[in-house]
């Protein structure tokens, strides 16, 4: 069912990203009221649509309880009902996102998609691919509030430019996009802030592991993964050796 999962993990992103759209025009909020109100109302409805479309799968998602349950699911769906709640609550900011993927036992994540709702873009598994741009200065996404301590290390031993930004799937998909070349993250991350982007970014043709190169796991019983990069395959192994220095 990868392709029909993938095409429901568009779906219900995208169906989340208007509701957040809708609420930012209309709830009359804002800060830290809005954010909190969107990330409320969109799991809701993410919630809800998943038990309907699949009711025999778990969820893990970053607003609900958590329940060891999903551990002995063969199919998990790891949400992030909005990712970025902060920059989600500023006016004039577009890197927020909703990620929605589905891990399966043995297969990993098989199915995903990312949505930037105020770009009116929705990014599956099953149709993205990824634009490479030649550019003499690699430009590198790290997050906008806190960025690794050795970001600027790697960036002058490969001539890059860092680049801050919000949401980990904004970051991930502006290297999709070719906007970016890598998104580079250490310090702390849960699966839900991962898993679509990562979903989407291999799918598209992007590598992604942890920063000593290892593979990204999911459906952990600690859900944690403190560090990520994502980038073109070409620069996978000298971004990792430069980190590793």
């Amino acid at each position: 069912m990868t392709q029909a999962d993938a095409r429901l993990a568009a779906r219900l992103a995208a169906g989340a990203g208007d509701l957040l759209i809708d609420l930012r025009a209309t709830a009359g909020l804002t800060g830290k009221e809005l954010g909190a109100r969107g990330d409320a109302e969109s799991n809701a409805y993410l919630i809800r649509e998943l038990a309907a479309a699949r009711p025999g799968d778990a969820v893990l998602s970053e607003e609900s309880a958590d329940t060891p349950a999903r551990l002995s699911s063969r199919r998990v769906w790891i949400v992030d009902p909005l990712d970025g709640t902060r920059e989600f609550a500023m006016p004039d900011r577009s890197d927020w996102a909703v990620h929605v993927a589905l891990w399966e036992a043995a297969r990993g994540i098989t199915a995903a998609a990312v949505a930037q709702p105020a770009l009116n873009a929705v990014y599956a598994s099953d149709t993205a691919r990824a634009v490479r741009h030649d550019r003499a200065r690699p430009v590198i996404v790290v997050s906008d509030s806190r960025p690794p301590a050795f970001a600027p290390a790697v960036a002058a031993a490969l001539g890059a430019e860092l680049r801050p930004m919000g949401s980990a799937g904004a970051k991930a998909m502006a290297v999709l996009r070719g906007d970016a070349d890598a998104y580079l993250h250490a310090g702390g991350q849960w699966e839900w802030d991962s898993a679509a982007p990562v979903g989407v970014a291999v799918a598209a043709g992007l590598s992604a592991s942890r920063l000593d190169g290892s593979p990204l796991e999911y459906n952990q019983p600690h859900p944690y993964l403190p560090d990520l990069l994502i980038c073109l395959p070409e620069l996978a192994q000298r971004l990792l050796a430069v980190v590793a220095r």
